[in-house]
């Protein structure tokens, strides 16, 4: 009242903004609306000029993108200026100013993929060399000067100073680096190309150089550039710098299947596939390989390694690649690790999605299980999820916002309950065995070790002595939850779920109402039906120990006692 007097307002009403009010206001909302529009507007620019190059470039020798002085600091490699608007080339690793463009696509010739002859030299291209890196000659760290200096091949990324550069080196025959073993050789691919016009098919015959060793293990990198956190187009191009472009595959172009006829021109047995991208996008990759084998291409088979992108990743954290992968690892280092991965098997399950009453006239839908599937809560939040998604993918682009999304419909549904009384609709059959249910609202049956983005959810919590959950025994795991807050509780271990048995077939007949579904986060509403899944076949994986957890740690210790145990009772 005091200070509305003093403002000449009536008592019991406020006094009216000055204004300095409004420019208080006026100042607070400028300083948070825009770096946003600016933000968005160089976002849209950016994407504008790189659709602009794509276009002008279409066809050319070099994998042109679009960068800018946003982005990482680089010399033009026909003007040595610094490039403050440009491209760079996603295989060799050139960059240029804009203006430049079109003289630097004719004068430097690109990374040949396919190259005639035999084992060529160094392909050497001067500047912008990383700054981790030193002179082959002297030893002294390269590209610390701010110019266009320096060398680095492109092959085997070694860097060598502009006063080291001999008449030699540029001569001397490239061993092609540390990754040799990967690399597909261009010279091989011409061997290979000559061999299939004159209609021959003994590959192994071909030579790959001197300085491949004597177990050459070429790899296949499959990238889902649609993956997570838009990781896939940076990875895209620092493999094609690594390797050679032709084994390095964008999966939003090819196709797996298309991509991996790859590996029938390649060594049997010797070849490994990384999949960059979800445990959709692994699923994905499994079935063109389960395609080779109906194609009779059995000795041809990958094993298949995984550099997870997506939301959940519980297949890529069972087989100890992690649980999400953000730039916090070196691409080289992950070469590495597919190089030192143990082969594996994994299982891999028929679910056979059987109508019943008027709908069963319907042909059976069948899917392919690698990780889990499941009934209740957790299939209704992938179902919502799934739904939003399709109507705007581009607002899912983000691992952070996908959880959250996943966190605000298990919220929803823990005051809703749309899942109660599941065990009313549904009868559960364990290897023919009839199983008594509890109140439940979801049930899960499980292939690996982690569920619902790095949950152990077979283990649990406490001392009993349950089996420990393996994904290449033949077995299925199967559990029930109580709704979206046990599935809650369970992922910050406060509760155990219900543990229904372990089984070699696992059937589920749903009597009555529409329940959502999902098989390795694939979700639907599906109606009356029979559900049956068997063992189909194994999956040849690789597994990295070095990424293991806490959980796997004592996990290994806890199945290395049981072997222990099992061998004095024999």
């Amino acid at each position: 009242p005091g200070a509305a007097r003093a403002s000449g307002a009536p008592a019991g009403m406020e006094a009216p903004w000055d204004g300095a009010d409004w420019r208080l206001v006026l100042g607070t909302l400028c300083s948070v609306l825009l770096p946003v529009l600016v933000t968005l507007w160089c976002s849209a620019h950016r994407s504008r000029r790189q659709l602009l190059i794509r276009d002008i470039f279409r066809g050319s020798k070099h994998d042109w993108r679009y960068t800018d002085l946003f982005g990482q600091p680089s010399y033009c490699c026909v003007c040595a200026q610094p490039v403050l608007r440009g491209a760079f080339c996603r295989c060799c690793g050139r960059r240029a100013g804009e203006g430049c463009l079109k003289r630097a696509e004719r004068r430097f010739p690109c990374k040949e993929a396919v190259a005639r002859g035999a084992a060529k030299g160094h392909h050497w291209i001067r500047g912008n060399v990383p700054l981790c890196s030193h002179c082959r000659v002297c030893g002294q760290q390269c590209g610390t000067q701010p110019k266009l200096c320096d060398y680095r091949c492109v092959w085997c990324q070694q860097t060598v100073h502009d006063e080291c550069m001999q008449s030699s080196l540029r001569n001397e025959e490239c061993t092609f680096g540390e990754f040799r073993d990967l690399i597909i050789p261009p010279y091989y691919l011409s061997a290979i190309n000559q061999m299939r016009k004159d209609k021959r098919t003994d590959y192994e015959k071909v030579t790959i150089g001197p300085y491949c060793r004597k177990h050459w293990i070429p790899i296949i990198v499959l990238v889902n550039t649609r993956s997570g956190n838009n990781m896939g187009e940076t990875l895209l191009g620092e493999f094609k710098i690594l390797l050679n472009p032709v084994q390095v595959f964008d999966l939003s172009k090819i196709a797996p299947a298309k991509a991996l006829q790859l590996c029938t021109l390649l060594p049997c047995n010797a070849v490994k596939v990384l999949v960059c991208g979800g445990d959709g996008t692994v699923g994905w990759v499994l079935d063109a390989i389960d395609e080779m084998k109906i194609k009779g291409q059995e000795r041809f088979i990958p094993q298949v390694a995984i550099l997870p992108l997506g939301t959940g990743n519980d297949l890529s954290n069972t087989l100890g690649w992690g649980t999400g992968y953000a730039g916090e690892v070196p691409v080289e280092q992950i070469l590495r690790n597919v190089m030192e991965a143990d082969g594996i098997k994994l299982d891999r399950w028929k679910v056979q999605v059987t109508n019943k009453g008027y709908y069963n006239l319907r042909k059976p839908k069948v899917f392919t299980m690698n990780n889990y599937f499941s009934i209740g809560p957790d299939a209704l939040m992938a179902l919502n999820f799934h739904a939003h998604r399709e109507k705007t993918p581009s607002l899912f682009s983000s691992r952070i916002i996908n959880k959250a999304v996943y966190f605000f419909y298990g919220t929803k549904d823990c005051l809703v309950q749309e899942c109660k009384d599941l065990n009313k609709k549904v009868e559960l059959e364990l290897d023919g065995e009839r199983i008594e249910l509890p109140n439940l609202e979801g049930i899960i049956v499980l292939n690996i070790g982690y569920w619902g983005g790095g949950c152990r959810l077979w283990e649990g919590m406490g001392d009993e002595p349950y089996p420990l959950a393996r994904h290449d025994d033949g077995l299925l795991e199967v559990v029930g939850v109580y709704g979206s807050f046990h599935c809650a509780q369970i992922q910050v271990k406060l509760a155990n779920p219900v543990r229904l048995g372990q089984a070699h077939t696992v059937r589920l007949i749903l009597k009555s109402s529409k329940m959502p579904m999902q098989v390795d986060g694939e979700p639907w509403a599906q109606g009356p039906c029979t559900v049956t899944i068997t063992h189909k076949t194994h999956a040849l994986m690789l597994y990295h120990s070095g990424e293991q957890t806490d959980d796997d740690a004592s996990s290994m210790s806890e199945q290395e006692h049981v072997r222990e145990q099992t061998d004095e009772d024999v």
